[in-house]
């Protein structure tokens, strides 16, 4: 039973401090409860989130998320969040005790492991390609070139924020 589609999941996993994590707002509105609420808990059992497991942001990192995410800074939280990692999103099924706690947890367990597959597999592709570059000559060297380019993940597009006028020819 999918509780959460893996997709949403996939959107709300951030890379910060070259961790996978999730964002205590979007944990807790997966979770059903209110934010206040998931951090209090969090706090009364303090000692099972160490610092690997999660920790709060800066003022820069959270300066980031806001620009690049477009995330409300007015209205909104007035202390910096907390992030959870893969262990701290595991770690919290044991301090959130509801059903929904324990089924929203199963799915976001099982988005980190096909997460990590696929950058496993990636890798793994990416090792068998450097082989077979080696293996024949040159004249193969624009099919490889087309393979690594499939591989890349796109760039996001930028919009053009406001109004342009049109060139003149």
């Amino acid at each position: 039973m999918e509780v959460i589609p893996q997709q949403l999941i996939e959107s709300k996993i951030l890379i910060i401090r070259g961790k996978k994590v999730m964002l205590d707002r979007d944990l807790a509105a997966l979770y059903g409860v209110e934010t206040f609420n998931l951090n209090k808990a969090v706090k009364r059992n303090v000692d099972r989130f160490p610092e690997d497991f999660m920790f709060q942001l800066t003022n820069e990192e959270f300066k980031n998320l806001i620009f690049h995410f477009g995330i409300s800074s007015w209205g909104g939280t007035r202390k910096l969040p907390y992030v959870f990692t893969e262990n701290g999103v595991a770690m919290l099924s044991s301090v959130l005790n509801s059903k929904r706690a324990v089924q929203v947890n199963i799915q976001i367990m099982r988005t980190f492991t096909k997460i990590r597959e696929m950058l496993a597999s990636n890798a793994e592709l990416s090792r068998r390609l450097d082989d077979l570059e080696k293996k024949y000559d040159s004249q193969f060297s624009v099919v490889f070139d087309a393979i690594r380019q499939l591989m890349t993940p796109p760039e996001p597009k930028k919009r053009k924020i406001g109004f342009g006028r049109e060139k003149e020819e």
